[in-house]
């Protein structure tokens, strides 16, 4: 190189890397580090929130209209099949409980037990017929997030990590706000890595207190000594590595010390909701008792959404012990989901016309799931009406919202009852694969080679559902 040709470079060179960098560090140029990155085709959405409602949602008081209930209301099921539940209990045939009206221009049948996200119905696009692999939470809600019903498998927030990258230097890519009152089935193993890289694994972050444990030094330290200490952790973390190369666990924990850093700044501003105006905390309920906790989760999503955060999961439901703190209403359904719906009802409603009058529902994906559905027959004696439904893990109901997606639309349907799905099928394998398409992402192509299988969110299955698709 002469030195026209070294000026020359310095000039064009050294600027298109800060050019990259910088576009890198704006989300323009943020890859993941997938064998064969996406997107494979063009993204309806770069972002998602995922709202998971832990104990089993029961779909026909909800999103499942089923007229025939009431006229069968404590008759016997009258099925040649005896149904596989969870306790065994095969009472009556029972009534919704909630009232079912049509909503919006779309007329979706949605039940007053969710008055306000009724009211933004014609956003939804309802699935009426998922069903799952098992009835028993654990697994079930495993194969929610991973699509397997055994742990160690890499969540569906960890594929879109590895896969896309972050639009962030400052925070995770992959963030989980969890209930206040507890974690769900499982606990971590819900935003697990897997066997996918470990930076890859959900940082979990609260909506109330100290957003994250040990973000901060107990306590205060000079700007100098704080320097000079992370220069010396840092020159010593890299001699380290260099005598321990390929040690992915090493890697992944000092790049979290970094990120730390950086997210010292970046969460207090974040989880700082008063920066939010009264009529903005007032739309996801801050000013209710009921549905604060979950409101201030669903605010801090979308803030978070906003700084580039590419997967946000807010959990709904945590304590399966004494007193059962989740969706599962074994033994009085109106006591149960009564309790439950007000606590998310305006936050989501809020969340989804938040997104809408911001632009940013064009191109943000909201997801809404449960683990299975409930039974609607009662779970008690054969020839007893009884007040609470058990585990169904044949024909159940989610809905996704956003980017990419025929609003105000109904999907697939179960039986008369509401306890089979019957038309359009839906499995755990199908969802996620429509997931990722409308992130741009092919399912069958997004894969980790892990102890000599190629390995995939959709295991070998899934079909995209093209129908829900605009």
């Amino acid at each position: 190189m002469n030195r026209r040709d070294f000026l020359n470079w310095t000039t064009h060179g050294l600027g298109g890397a800060a050019l990259a960098a910088l576009l890198a560090r704006d989300g323009k140029t943020a890859p993941g580090e997938a064998s064969d990155p996406p997107p494979h085709h063009p993204p309806s959405a770069r972002r998602a929130i995922h709202i998971c409602l832990c104990g089993a949602l029961s779909q026909v008081d909800s999103f499942d209209y089923k007229p025939e209930l009431a006229r069968l209301h404590g008759r016997s099921l009258q099925s040649s099949e005896r149904p596989d539940v969870f306790f065994g209990q095969i009472g009556l045939l029972r009534q919704n409980d909630w009232r079912f009206r049509q909503r919006g221009q779309s007329g979706l049948w949605v039940s007053d037990l969710f008055p306000e996200i009724a009211q933004v119905a014609d956003e939804l696009t309802v699935i009426n017929s998922m069903v799952a692999e098992t009835s028993n939470h654990t697994p079930a809600t495993f194969q929610e997030n991973t699509g397997f019903r055994l742990n160690g498998f890499p969540t569906l927030g960890a594929w879109l990590s590895y896969g896309l990258g972050s639009e962030t230097d400052n925070l995770p890519a992959f963030v989980v706000i969890p209930d206040t009152r507890g974690q769900p089935a499982g606990g971590s193993i819900n935003w697990t890595n897997g066997f996918l890289p470990a930076r890859h694994q959900g940082v979990t972050m609260r909506s109330q207190g100290t957003p994250i444990d040990d973000l901060f030094p107990a306590r205060e330290q000079p700007a100098d000594a704080d320097r000079a200490t992370r220069d010396l952790v840092a020159a010593l973390n890299q001699q380290h590595q260099l005598q321990r190369p390929g040690d992915d666990a090493l890697a992944a924990r000092i790049r979290s010390y970094e990120l730390a850093a950086r997210m010292q700044i970046a969460v207090p501003e974040v989880a700082d909701l008063r920066q939010e105006t009264q009529a903005t905390q007032s739309l996801y309920g801050l000013d209710r008792p009921e549905s604060a906790e979950f409101g201030r989760g669903c605010l801090l999503a979308r803030r978070l959404l906003e700084r580039g955060v590419r997967f946000v999961q807010l959990f709904s439901g945590g304590s399966f012990g004494n007193p059962r703190i989740n969706w599962d209403g074994h033994e009085n359904m109106r006591q149960n989901h009564g309790q439950e719906a007000p606590r998310i009802d305006k936050p989501v409603a809020g969340l989804l016309r938040d997104l809408r009058r911001r632009g940013m529902l064009d191109d943000t994906l909201v997801l809404f799931t449960t683990e299975f559905g409930r039974t609607p027959f009662t779970q008690s004696a054969a020839n007893v009406v009884g007040l609470g439904r058990d585990h169904n893990q044949y024909g159940f109901s989610v809905w996704l919202a956003g980017a990419g997606l025929k609003h105000g639309l109904k999907y697939g349907a179960t039986d008369e009852i509401g306890w089979k799905a019957e038309e359009k099928v839906v499995n755990w394998y199908d969802f996620h694969a429509t997931v990722l398409h409308l992130l741009g992402v092919n399912h069958e192509r997004l894969t980790f080679y892990h102890n000599g299988i190629r390995r995939r969110l959709t295991n070998v299955h899934g079909e995209v559902l093209h129908e829900i698709l605009s």
